[in-house]
């Protein structure tokens, strides 16, 4: 292939770089959806890993193959040699809240019902598929409208919602994985900023995420069985590998009616990787690869839909480090390698075997640099005047972190966190309002950054529309919903104080847009250029 008479050179140095980083970025995700599942909620593991782990990986495959050959198509179209692809891989907030808040109480649910383990287990992964298949179609439907709102929608909202992503989940809580094993995260760690984010060349240019990965994996596996590691409890990994094919199967109808019960919770993990996906591509388009928004989101709605007919229990979608891929000297060979190495890995057993094998410390890394680039390039990318706005964005997201972690039982037990959420004051219970503002956190962030852009630039009335926006989608629990689940829902249905939360909410949002509105019939200054 050629572009300005120049082949494209769509396999370098730099795609070895890029492959161990997507490849450990879907390996990482893969390993929290096995133990929350295994670990947290007892599920069998032969199912998680001969059912659920080869449609997933399919979805990854068939996105990264067509990802790949977007990367041609953009550098014929271009001349331009440098094209990096669009990498795609597993969502990471929406596979460890399906994982949370689906998978795993649905298992225990049938198995309160009198079902067996295996049974329950396999009505679980009925509906896990039967979540992906709706969560597929809902992103085909909402990809449509990508173009519209990347062109109306300031920098700011859409990269900031990224940054504060990068700051609060992609990045702090892979910090914690890594300090946890101290010696060996932070050796890992310490070899990825060295290489990436420093671009100091290791010796013989070896890729500095390869080489995190083998040194840390090497340091826990010889210091751990001397109990230096962590905690000093160390385990040696079952070594099998387990064998599954991912055939379509129509067993999703099986799980199409209690399906239904989770589709509230179901289609804002679905918008939220479309609203991600704008981002994402918003983020390409300024580093200089100029992507279709909408035959990005088209392909990683496909591949959500191919993995849930498939046995798929976790939605693909385009990561948001592309530019961070770029800077590694990547271009069209990494996604190419992943997709088909964790999509055959997934069915011929070798994804669970080294996601059993390396330790989330190790993995963890990865996700900082990529954290890092994104907050990064946030601030770089818009306006210098727009950097309040970048900020404000952050806020949803380290919301969404915390109520993360009170939501966890082993860290608030349910009946304080129950009490907490309803206990009376002054003013609304601190733990209900944290759970408010972290749910629907990526349109949340979107809209605030959009919101105090728009106030920058001067563009008042422009911004009263996005306070209309944000108390619409309060009112019926899109966003700031009160319910921990994030369920969407009708407010006047809602009991005690979590009916305070749409109410008040939502009419703060319009008093306050009434207000500029009147303001915007005064004579303001032009904003600074």
């Amino acid at each position: 292939m050629e572009a300005r008479g120049e082949k494209y050179k769509w396999f370098v140095l730099g795609d070895l770089n890029g492959f161990f980083g997507l490849i450990f970025d879907n390996l990482t995700v893969l390993s929290f959806l096995a133990g929350i599942l295994i670990f947290a909620f007892g599920f069998p593991a032969d199912i998680v890993y001969t059912k659920m782990f080869p449609g997933t990986a399919l979805g990854v495959l068939f996105g990264d193959l067509v990802y790949t050959w977007m990367a041609f198509r953009l550098a014929k179209k271009t001349g331009n040699r440098n094209v990096t692809a669009m990498p795609l891989g597993l969502d990471t907030p929406s596979t460890i809240g399906i994982a949370l808040v689906v998978l795993g109480p649905c298992f225990i649910a049938m198995k309160a019902n009198g079902m067996e383990p295996h049974d329950a287990a396999m009505m679980t992964w009925y509906v896990g598929m039967a979540t992906m298949v709706m969560i597929g179609i809902i992103k085909v439907i909402f990809s449509f409208l990508g173009s519209w709102v990347q062109r109306i929608v300031p920098q700011a909202g859409l990269l900031g919602s990224l940054a504060g992503i990068g700051l609060a989940l992609i990045g702090l809580i892979p910090l914690i994985d890594i300090f946890g094993m101290p010696v060996v995260g932070l050796i890992a760690l310490g070899l990825v900023l060295y290489s990436l984010v420093a671009e100091i060349k290791l010796p013989r240019n070896i890729p500095g995420v390869f080489a995190a990965v083998v040194v840390g994996t090497a340091l826990y596996y010889i210091l751990g069985p001397l109990g230096l590691v962590g905690g000093g409890s160390f385990t040696a990994p079952p070594l099998e590998l387990h064998i599954g094919f991912p055939i379509p199967t129509l067993g999703f109808i099986n799980g199409l009616l209690p399906a239904l019960t989770y589709l509230p919770i179901a289609i804002p993990f679905g918008i939220l990787t479309i609203v991600g996906g704008i981002n994402v591509t918003e983020s390409a388009r300024v580093a200089g690869d100029d992507y279709n928004t909408r035959d990005i989101l088209l392909t990683e709605a496909f591949a959500t839909l191919i993995a849930g007919l498939c046995g798929g229990v976790a939605q693909s979608t385009p990561y948001i480090g592309q530019p961070a891929y770029k800077r590694m000297g990547s271009r069209a060979g990494y996604t190419l390698l992943t997709g088909i190495v964790i999509g055959l890995g997934g069915m011929l057993g070798a994804v669970s075997f080294v996601v059993e094998l390396i330790p989330r410390a190790v993995l963890a890394p990865i996700l900082v640099f990529v954290a890092l680039d994104i907050m990064v390039q946030s601030f770089q990318a818009c306006p210098p005047r727009h950097a309040p706005a970048v900020a404000l964005a952050f806020f949803p997201t380290i919301a969404r972190l915390l109520a993360i972690k009170f939501g966890n039982p082993e860290i608030v037990p349910v009946e304080n966190f129950l009490r907490l959420l309803s206990a009376p004051g002054k003013a609304l219970p601190e733990m209900l309002v944290t759970i408010a503002l972290g749910n629907g956190f990526i349109v949340t962030a979107m809209l605030w950054g959009g919101f105090l852009a728009e106030l920058i630039d001067r563009k008042i009335r422009r911004s009263v529309v996005y306070l209309v926006i944000l108390a619409g989608l309060t009112f019926f629990g899109i966003i700031h919903s009160a319910s921990p689940d994030g369920n969407m829902y009708l407010p006047w249905h809602l009991t005690g104080m979590a009916r305070q939360i749409p109410y008040q909410f939502a009419t703060a949002y319009l008093v306050l847009g009434g207000l500029f509105l009147f303001f915007s019939f005064r004579k303001v200054e032009p904003a600074e250029q």
